[in-house]
């Protein structure tokens, strides 16, 4: 396994590229499609697949891509779908959320395996769905961090098989066309 400054050095290498830029413009604007769609259950609870474009972005060009992605995807979505005032902590969480893809998604040299997903999605549960999020959403809904956290765990324990599952069968399918090119 690849030490973590290796994969920043090679993502910053892939951050270079014409074609790195290229996709993640596309995958951007696909979370910006994708996050129409989205279920708000609550003021502070919202259920997506948006997160599937910035896993494929910091799976394909690493954690360095991953945070700037994650980080002009949040903003872009704030600029044109604004739910509310910009609030930093979410892009800071986005950026916490690339960077995690990105560390655990990044040149795996067997492949993406399922136990990948698995473990990106329940970091990203835990430190940034129930842990960034949940103070973000005490800060800016101004309910108190014991009112929100019970259903925000809830919500993410019962999420998190579902969207790794999804997760995983979205990084297949991609990476058997980005080999096949």
């Amino acid at each position: 396994m690849q030490t973590c400054l290796s994969k920043f050095r090679l993502s910053a290498k892939e951050n270079r590229s014409v074609l790195t830029l290229c996709v993640c413009a596309m995958l951007i604007a696909l979370n910006l499609l994708l996050d129409r769609v989205s279920i708000q259950v609550s003021p502070s609870l919202r259920i997506g697949v948006g997160f599937l474009t910035n896993a494929v972005a910091a799976a394909l060009y690493g954690p360095v891509v991953g945070i700037w992605a994650g980080a002009a995807t949040d903003i872009l979505s704030c600029i044109f779908y604004p739910r509310g005032a910009y609030f930093p902590g979410y892009t800071l969480t986005a950026i916490v959320a690339g960077l995690i893809y990105g560390l655990v998604l990044y040149q795996n040299k067997k492949g993406i395996k399922i136990y990948h997903a698995f473990i990106a999605r329940g970091l990203i549960s835990l430190i940034c769905n129930i842990g960034l999020n949940t103070i973000w959403s005490s800060i800016f809904v101004g309910k108190a961090i014991s009112v929100i956290l019970p259903e925000r765990v809830l919500k993410n324990l019962a999420l998190w098989p579902l969207e790794s599952l999804l997760l995983y069968a979205v990084l297949v399918v991609v990476q058997r066309a980005v080999r096949k090119k």
